[in-house]
């Protein structure tokens, strides 16, 4: 019998949650981002990743007419943590430029640029996924 010499995972760790596109499931998708960081132990992202999951929800809920949404979290890299949102909206989503209509909207994007080492968006045939990666920890 042949044994491989290091175990190894034919899928990366990901946790999901399908939710109604309702601004209340940004609670869910919070407890869901906390659970999965605090499991993956890297507890020092749950502020940040907590922060993005929310705006990604917001923009998710506020911008399509998604009845229902996907959160995900995945870990396909040692050095990262993946936070996204599926909707069913084919737009991509747009950065506002700051400026003074941006105290009560429009910054959604810019805290997520903020927050990541890096963000983007997946399409796929009936929607998209606008994701966020948090660095766990800088290289060695």
């Amino acid at each position: 019998m042949i044994v491989p010499t290091q175990p190894y995972s034919t899928r990366s760790p990901e946790f999901s949650a399908i939710l109604p596109g309702l601004e209340e499931s940004a609670e869910i998708a919070r407890q869901l981002v906390r659970t999965t960081l605090n499991a993956w132990e890297t507890e020092h992202l749950k502020d940040s990743g907590v922060l993005l999951v929310t705006e990604l929800v917001a923009n998710a809920v506020q911008h399509t007419n998604s009845r229902y949404i996907k959160v995900v979290v995945s870990r396909s890299n040692p050095r990262f943590v993946r936070i996204g949102v599926v909707d069913n909206a084919r737009m991509l989503p747009e950065m506002t430029k700051p400026g003074a209509d941006l105290l009560t909207s429009g910054r959604g994007l810019l805290l997520v640029d903020a927050l990541c080492e890096r963000w983007g968006t997946d399409m796929y045939r009936l929607g998209k996924q606008v994701w966020g990666e948090l660095l766990v920890s800088p290289p060695h």
